[in-house]
């Protein structure tokens, strides 16, 4: 009865909720700068954190890197909007440096 309790309200007791926590499925990309970005929130309990991927193609190569940060949403559309706003702040304060170093990684 008590799992059933926990997840009908999101928590009981401040216990965590890590097992919950489960990715959206991506959206289509967005472009920005030559760079694609898609959004990829991550559902934790009742709340979507804010998490994507950024990537680029360089001489034919994919360049992929992602990112997940602490910000929480109450909704999925919320937490894509503000993903797609972080990423195009990441591109532009990384510049070409945000693919340095290989072809994947994180920002």
């Amino acid at each position: 009865m008590s799992s059933f309790i926990k997840k009908a309200f999101g928590w009981i007791g401040g216990g965590s909720e890590s097992s919950d926590a489960s990715a959206a499925a991506p959206a289509e990309p967005e472009t920005y700068k030559d760079c694609l970005i898609v959004a990829k929130p991550i559902r934790e309990g009742s709340q979507w954190r804010l998490a994507g991927s950024i990537s680029r193609e360089i001489e034919g190569e994919r360049f992929e890197r992602t990112f997940i940060r602490a910000d929480l949403f109450g909704s999925e559309a919320e937490a894509r909007s503000f993903t797609i706003r972080k990423a195009q702040q990441i591109i532009d304060q990384n510049g070409a440096s945000l693919f340095r170093g290989g072809k994947s990684g994180t920002a």
